[in-house]
Formats: C-alpha cells, structure tokens, sequence
C-alpha cells in the first residue's frame, strides 16, 4: 500500500486546523449584518445632532439621533452610554435641509420637487483600531409631485430621508463603505 496519499491527507488536514486556529484569533468581530466591532467594545456615545441648516424642521435633529441609537442598539452588540469616554461615539451637525425642482414640464412648471437633507458626522472610535472619520458629509434627497406643499409631503419624506441617512452612517462607521 502506497502511503504517500495518507501523508498528504494527514499534511492538508494539520494544515487547515493550523489556518482555523490562527483565523480564530483575530480581534475582529463581524455581525450577520456586515458589521465590524471590535470585541473590547461596549459602549457607543450617540450625542445629540444639532440642526444648523438654514431651513429646517424642528424634530428632525430629534428623529436623526434617535434613528441612529436605535439602529446602533438593534443591530450591534454596543450599550448606549452617556459617557464622554464611550468606546465609540458619533458627533452630527444636520448642514442642509432643502427643497428644488427635479423636473419640469414643457410649459416651465415644476412638475417634481426634491427635498435634500444632508448631515455632517464624525465618528470618534477610542478603542482598536481607532480609525474613525471626521467631518464626513452624508447626503440623501426624495422627490414629490411639485403640486403639494412640502409641509404635505415632509412626513412621508422623511420617513424616506432619514433611515437611509443612518444606514449609510452606520455603514461607513461599521461596514467602512
């Protein structure tokens, strides 16, 4: 019997047990939601977005922050800390907030509008690799039909608006796109 194939099978299999273990013992940790945390972290510091666009809605710094806590909650592991030395913490300024025409009709009416909110975040991470980001714009925008107001149409706008504005902050702090 030729023991050359054994010593093979027994060589690949010391081999993949070896990777397995070194790849066990990475400090980092990865969700089933794409997120990267590091395991030394707990807590996670969302402070209050102040809003400072010259047009603005008075709840909308309320709704970011609070949208943002509750994602954070929801899909990581971290507790939400008042704490200025929080593991992790998230500083936002709401910079724009406002309306244009997105297309016209052929007698120069507007026939849509586009509501624009953007935000201004950064991310202090205090623990591991401690690569955050500072000052990075976040910009999201919905069209509605030009014949309502944008008091009519704002509720629904942003219930569009600002869950895909914290998706992409979260993303960028936790998935790094």
């Amino acid at each position: 019997m030729n023991k050359r194939p054994m010593f093979r099978y027994i060589a690949m299999l010391a081999g993949v047990a070896l990777l397995w273990t070194g790849i066990g013992g990475c400090t980092i940790k990865y969700s089933a939601n794409g997120a990267t945390i590091d395991p030394e972290a707990k807590t996670v510091f969302v402070r209050f977005f102040e809003n400072r666009a010259p047009q603005n809605n008075p709840q909308l710094s309320q709704n970011v922050t609070e949208k943002l806590r509750q994602k954070i909650l929801a899909q990581t592991r971290l507790t939400q800390t008042n704490d200025q030395k929080a593991d992790y913490e998230f500083r936002g300024t709401i910079t724009g907030y406002s309306v244009s025409n997105s297309a016209v009709t052929d007698i120069d009416k507007p026939a849509s509008a586009r509501l624009t909110i953007t935000v201004n975040v950064t991310f202090i991470k205090r623990i591991g690799d401690k690569k955050g980001f500072t000052n990075q714009s976040f910009s999201r925008s919905a069209d509605f039909n030009a014949q309502r107001t944008i008091n009519e149409a704002e509720p629904q706008l942003l219930q569009e608006i600002v869950p895909n504005l914290v998706d992409d902050i979260f993303n960028r702090a936790y998935a790094n796109w």
